[in-house]
């Protein structure tokens, strides 16, 4: 596609570009915009209708977005914010630096500026900060008919439908409505009788991992977010929590792989960018390893006596690190998807405890004959080397099930407790119990 509207922006066919695009999806429309450079993407969103434009400038990069908005005219900019999705707007107002802010600000309408001041202000990462306008309000005292005469007349510019929220003269929730419900029901009969009381909300300043536990837990394609009155101010669509999802998801692979999470694309990211994420956790995880260090050299005179000892150092550590890791991230994802918790604490204990005893014998038994009949080091040393194998993998499995629980306690995020910290501390102590076993068993 980009060689094709190449071949017809040299021609200056913009008619067959228009009818190009306009036969795809905005999403589509937005990924090729991606591969231009500014000017061509500039050339190319003018070329589409209004109302396409907005829905693909929503599924812009945030790069994309700025060239843009940079770019365009005030009269552009104007039409661009008017036609948006409220909770688009503000998502676009967080991403923006502020002289961008201030120009978009500055073409948004006046009884909405204050509005929009006040949404930018709910803590980064909060329901409130995810949160639209856009929903519909019935009061229970309406009827079915009235309620869908009310929905025809405003439901054009919401963001969903699907369901209606009721709310009392103070605007706190008491009930919702299916649009199924309003269809089916008798046209006479009052909103009161037909709404669920049953509401599954969330407050403007929850976590959005707690607003996408409950989306996942209740299969809702919207929720209500409320107030400490317990007042409606907005609600919560689903697109917006997969792409929390999809963030949260991300930040924790960065944080398994010991990297400081970042909005950034991986190739828009600089190289200074990218090492800066990666050093600092290096740094850490270096100094932490020193202590591996010293652990050996305390123990310098039993591998000066049975230098064979060393061979099997990083057997053992690289055994302990994998065991530490496959149970971390087993607990890891348990407590991102809501199945496992804090209070499971001696379930997981226990259960990774006797995986631990399964495997690590399994792993010492074959490691004891592979020692003794093929390297051919005799009784001690096999026997030294399987039982650490046998203690590490035990230790490893513990720390890395109980490490991620802790920290969700104490309200740290469970992913910082993932293969490479758990790999230094399994490091340290496997050397312990190692040179420790050698001393005992070779009389060192």
């Amino acid at each position: 596609m980009k060689k094709e509207i190449l071949n017809l922006l040299e021609q200056k066919n913009y008619v067959e570009i228009k009818k190009n695009l306009e036969s795809l999806n905005s999403a589509d429309v937005a990924e090729i915009l991606e591969e231009f450079d500014t000017n061509i993407q500039l050339l190319i969103f003018r070329l589409l209708q209004k109302d396409q434009a907005v829905e693909v400038f929503s599924h812009l990069s945030p790069v994309t977005q700025e060239n843009i908005i940079t770019s365009a005219t005030d009269k552009e900019i104007k039409i661009l914010v008017e036609e948006l999705f409220f909770d688009d707007m503000i998502d676009l107002l967080e991403e923006m630096p502020a002289h961008i802010v201030k120009r978009i600000l500055a073409n948004v309408k006046e009884n909405e500026r204050s509005l929009v001041n006040h949404f930018l202000n709910y803590p980064i990462n909060s329901a409130g900060s995810l949160m639209t306008i856009e929903y519909v309000d019935l009061k229970k005292n309406l009827s079915v008919k009235d309620a869908l005469v009310h929905l025809q007349k405003t439901g054009v510019d919401k963001e969903t439908i699907y369901t209606c929220y009721v709310i009392d003269a103070q605007r706190k929730l008491e009930g919702t409505v299916s649009l199924k419900d309003l269809v089916i029901s008798d046209e006479n009969k009052k909103i009161s009788d037909i709404m669920n009381v049953e509401v599954i909300s969330v407050n403007t300043l929850d976590d959005q991992e707690e607003v996408a536990r409950k989306f996942k837990k209740y299969d809702l394609i919207a929720m209500p977010v409320v107030d400490k009155e317990k007042r409606l101010v907005g609600i919560i669509t689903v697109d917006d929590i997969m792409d929390v999802i999809d963030d949260e998801n991300t930040e924790d692979f960065y944080k398994m792989a010991a990297i400081s999470p970042s909005d950034e694309n991986y190739l828009d990211t600089s190289v200074f960018g990218i090492a800066k994420q990666r050093i600092i956790w290096l740094l850490i995880l270096m100094i932490s390893a020193t202590f591996t260090g010293y652990i050996i050299k305390s123990f310098e005179t039993a591998l000066a006596s049975v230098v064979t000892l060393a061979m099997f150092i990083p057997q053992l550590m690289d055994t302990g690190g994998n065991a530490g890791s496959q149970s971390s991230t087993v607990i890891i994802r348990g407590i991102a998807l809501g199945t496992v918790k804090f209070r499971d604490g001696w379930k997981v204990l226990a259960k990774e405890f006797t995986v631990s005893i399964i495997v690590g014998l399994v792993l010492a038994a074959v490691n004891f004959l592979k020692i003794f009949f093929i390297d051919g080091l005799g009784v001690q040393i096999s026997l030294v080397v399987s039982l650490t194998l046998f203690c590490t993998v035990i230790i490893a499995k513990i720390i890395g099930g109980i490490l991620p629980l802790l920290a969700s306690k104490v309200r740290l995020d469970p992913a910082i407790m993932a293969s490479p910290l758990i790999t230094t501390i399994v490091d340290a102590l496997a050397l312990i119990i190692y040179f420790s076993l050698a001393s005992m068993i070779l009389g060192l």
